[in-house]
């Protein structure tokens, strides 16, 4: 497959952006598909039957929006051993207002039982509109892997209508399931504010876009009858996790304070619900910028040059002379300077960083000890698993099994 390093970045970035995506092989991977819909209470959809079918045609894309205007997209990856199909979605296309959705469950007849965890799992859909920087980078993709600047986008629902399947025959039955469903929409929505507190403990403003683009106001929880009260006090909440994971970072209390002082002033004197982005993005910049400001103040330029090129990407070729060129330096040069700012070689610093990042992978999410290493910037799981263990005392799998432990007392 001369494209697999393109799929896999394209994998990486659509779920960095929080979009589902999978790689099936229906006749061999049939229970792949139904991945799909494992959290979902809607149940299966006819575009399922579309892709196991055999029916796809090459150098066409396939759009497909469900009886709950939810939208998939999919195609056949060329040159694979069996018929393989990229699947991405679900996804809203447009903004949906927060009045649409009880109209949308009146609509389909969900019992009056079901609504919380349907409601939960429809905030949790991150909203793609038709030009973004996603779409575009997945239609770039098509025409390298098709090698033609032109191919077919079929709408499955107008070229081939099909009716849904009756909602009133639930796909799951049991009050657990229902509650399972509820607590893996739950997690996605602690993962997303995981990856902003690691973000500006980090001072990684370049994330903004990737963390806050999809962000609505249908992914906060709604507590309370008043939707503005609801988004309120979800700043609420982000402001004082923010705050301390800019202390963290290396903040002082005292610029700490005032900064929180301020956006919790900003989040009271909201009129509208519309505003709530534009602040969410001030924050996340504001206490990134304190973070890069406060924590690396007391470096020289090129030394904190050199530390934002490292946290700003830890999967990089970060060698001594991959850095100094990129600063156009010589490496001897960065290399006394950064030992003489930070009391660390180069080396030693990247080091400390990739498994600081490794620790809040194994922490906050369910990834392969190999798969983590990997987006640490370490080819080599084995070599990985020592050094952690030389940092921390432990090995991955006995860290993260600590952590499960912890949390069970």
């Amino acid at each position: 497959m001369f494209y697999k390093n393109e799929l896999q970045f394209l994998c990486d970035t659509l779920k960095k952006s929080r979009v589902r995506v999978l790689v099936v092989t229906p006749n061999e991977s049939t229970p792949a598909i139904s991945d799909l819909a494992t959290d979902n209470p809607v149940g299966n959809e006819p575009w399922q039957a579309h892709v196991s079918s055999g029916e796809l045609e090459s150098h066409t894309m396939y759009k497909f929006t469900d009886s709950y205007n939810l939208c998939y997209l999919y195609f056949l990856l060329p040159e694979t051993k069996s018929p393989t199909v990229l699947i991405v979605g679900p996804y809203h296309s447009s903004e949906v207002s927060r009045e649409r959705i009880p109209e949308l469950l009146e609509k389909r007849e969900i019992s009056p039982a079901r609504r919380l965890y349907f409601e939960e799992f429809y905030r949790s859909i991150p909203v793609l509109t038709e030009g973004c920087h996603l779409f575009v980078m997945l239609t770039t993709f098509c025409e390298r892997i098709w090698k033609s600047p032109s191919f077919a986008i079929v709408d499955v629902n107008k070229q081939n209508p099909v009716s849904a399947s009756p909602i009133n025959e639930p796909m799951y039955e049991d009050a657990y399931d229902d509650v399972l469903i509820n607590m893996k929409t739950m997690e996605k929505r602690y993962a997303y504010e995981n990856e902003m507190i690691q973000a500006v403990t980090l001072g990684q403003l370049h994330k903004e876009n990737q963390l806050l683009s999809g962000l609505s106001d249908e992914v906060f929880e709604k507590r309370l009858p008043d939707p503005l009260r609801n988004v309120k006090n979800y700043g609420i909440i982000m402001n004082t996790l923010l705050r301390k994971a800019a202390e963290n970072g290396g903040v002082h209390p005292v610029y700490l304070d005032r900064t929180s002082s301020e956006f919790a002033a900003k989040i009271e004197n909201m009129h509208e619900l519309s505003e709530n982005h534009d602040l969410m993005r001030e924050m996340f910049r504001t206490y990134c910028r304190l973070v890069r400001r406060h924590a690396l103040m007391q470096f020289s330029i090129v030394v904190q040059k050199t530390v934002l090129l490292i946290d700003s990407d830890l999967s990089a070729d970060l060698s001594l002379q991959s850095l100094a060129q990129h600063l156009n330096v010589s490496a001897g040069y960065l290399s006394t300077i950064f030992k003489k700012d930070t009391g660390k070689t180069v080396s030693e610093y990247i080091r400390e960083k990739r498994i600081h990042h490794a620790k809040f992978l194994l922490a906050t999410t369910h990834q392969q000890i190999q798969t983590i290493a990997l987006h640490c910037g370490i080819m080599d799981v084995q070599y990985f698993s020592k050094t952690f263990k030389k940092l921390t005392g432990k090995t991955p799998k006995e860290y993260r099994e600590s952590l499960k432990l912890s949390q069970s007392i």
